[in-house]
C-alpha cells in the first residue's frame, strides 16, 4: 500500500480546502508514492519522534501541527523544524500534517472535545460559510445541568489538565449550554456568547480576554496541547476504520512540552 493510499483516507474526512488561509496542512517531506510500512501519530513532530517512527517500523509520520509552518530557505539545523526535516529526510520518514483542516471538519477537534464532555446537539460556532456544518469550534448542550464547580471538573478530567485558567465565576452557577474550540481560538468568545454558551473553553487565553468578557461568560483556557491531544484519536479512528489490520501507532515519546509546576 502507497503513503497517499493513507493520506488520501485522512484528506477525505478533513479536506484540505478547509484549512485556513494561514495554515501548511498536507505533506511536509516524503514520498507520497512510497510503500508505507507503519503509521505514528503525533501532535508535533520532534527528532526523537522521528527516531520512534524508525524503532516502530513506521515510515510515515501523520502530526496535527505542521512542521513547516513558516517558509524555510535553508536546512542547517538551527532549529527543531529543520533539523526535524533533516531527519526525516535522512532516514526516509514522510511527514503529513493535517491542522485547521481536522479542526474544521464535521467529528474534528472540537466535536471529538464535546463527546469527551457529553455534549448534545452540537452545532458549529463558527461556519466556514454561511450555513455550512463545518468551521470552527462547536457549541451544544450539556446531557444534564451542572454547577460550574461540577463542570470545571469533567473539564479537567476530559483532557488531563493539570490546572485550568478560569475568568471569575461563581462555582454554584447552573450550566446548560458551552462553546468549545481546540487551541488557540479565543478570538471567537463573542460567537461563544452570542450562541448562548454561559462558558467558553480553547487555549491560550491573553489577560484582557479574561478581563475584557468577566461579566459576559466564563472563560476556561485548558491548555494548546490538553485540548488538542485528542487529533491522534482521530486520526487513528480514520485510518484504522478503512484499514482495519494495519499498523498505526501512538508515539509514546511525545509529551506535553509545557511542564506546570
Amino acid at each position: 500500500m502507497k503513503i497517499r493510499e493513507i493520506t488520501d483516507v485522512i484528506e477525505r474526512f478533513a479536506p484540505p480546502s478547509l484549512q485556513e488561509g494561514y495554515d501548511n496542512t498536507g505533506y511536509q517531506t516524503g514520498d507520497p508514492e512510497a510503500e508505507v510500512s507503519g503509521v505514528l501519530l503525533c501532535v508535533d513532530v520532534t527528532e526523537e519522534i522521528v527516531e520512534e517512527a524508525v524503532a516502530k517500523g513506521c515510515n510515515l509520520i501523520v502530526s496535527h501541527h505542521p512542521l513547516l509552518f513558516r517558509g524555510v530557505k535553508c536546512v542547517i539545523g538551527r532549529n527543531r523544524p529543520e533539523r526535524v526535516l533533516a531527519a526525516a529526510i535522512r532516514k526516509g520518514v514522510t511527514v503529513y500534517s493535517s491542522h485547521t483542516a481536522t479542526d474544521s471538519t464535521v467529528g474534528g477537534v472540537s466535536w471529538r472535545m464535546a463527546g469527551r464532555l457529553g455534549l448534545k446537539d452540537v452545532k458549529v460556532l463558527v461556519p466556514s460559510s454561511d450555513g455550512a456544518p463545518t468551521g470552527l469550534g462547536v457549541v451544544g448542550n450539556l446531557s444534564e445541568a451542572v454547577t460550574m464547580d461540577r463542570f470545571l471538573a469533567s473539564v479537567k478530567e476530559a483532557f488531563r489538565c493539570a490546572v485550568l485558567k478560569v475568568s471569575r465565576f461563581d462555582g454554584s452557577e447552573i450550566v446548560t449550554r458551552a462553546a468549545l474550540c481546540g487551541g488557540s481560538a479565543a478570538e471567537f468568545v463573542p460567537e461563544a456568547i452570542a450562541a448562548g454558551a454561559q462558558v467558553y473553553v480553547t487555549a491560550d487565553c491573553k489577560l484582557n480576554q479574561f478581563l475584557d468578557h468577566a461579566g459576559d461568560i466564563v472563560l476556561v483556557d485548558a491548555g494548546h496541547f490538553e485540548t488538542e491531544e485528542c487529533t491522534k484519536q482521530i486520526f487513528f479512528d480514520v485510518i484504522t476504520e478503512k484499514f482495519p489490520n494495519f499498523a498505526v501507532c501512538y508515539s509514546e515519546k511525545e509529551k506535553n512540552p509545557i511542564t506546570y509546576l
